[in-house]
């Protein structure tokens, strides 16, 4: 499930979606915010462009909803169940899960998009060195 091969892979360990062994990212430490955003251009074992087109990473937003929505539907149930609190009380909650998280989901759905569209393939590796 977590191997070189598959989408999680890429996702988890902030790997090329083609070859699974350049970083995606150039910090991998998330909570660096002053670099956590910033992203290889090309990917340094296989060549992988990783911005496509421009604004490609436009659609990264809607991994990003389905990611925040999700945590504040955790939250939510979390604090009203097992803390009795309510509506308006568990919104505090809910905004602070959503500022600590935002480095994860934001980095996530950059990677999750670029995973949408690049397949795996052994060969990038190869073909990469076989041109040096």
């Amino acid at each position: 499930m977590f191997k070189k091969g598959s989408k999680l892979y890429s996702i988890l360990f902030n790997k090329c979606p083609r070859c699974h062994q350049g970083d995606f990212m150039k910090e991998k430490n998330m909570f660096k915010l002053h670099k956590a955003f910033q992203m290889h251009e090309h990917c340094s074992k296989c060549g992988l462009k990783y911005m496509m087109e421009p604004s490609f990473y436009y659609g990264a937003m809607y991994i990003n909803y389905a990611l925040t929505v999700g945590i504040s539907v955790a939250t939510f149930l979390i604090f009203t169940l097992f803390f009795d609190f309510s509506l308006v009380e568990s919104f505090v909650p809910i905004v602070i899960a959503l500022f600590l998280t935002a480095p994860v989901t934001i980095r996530f759905s950059r990677i999750g998009w670029i995973n949408l569209f690049v397949k795996f393939d052994r060969k990038a590796i190869k073909s990469k060195e076989n041109e040096q």
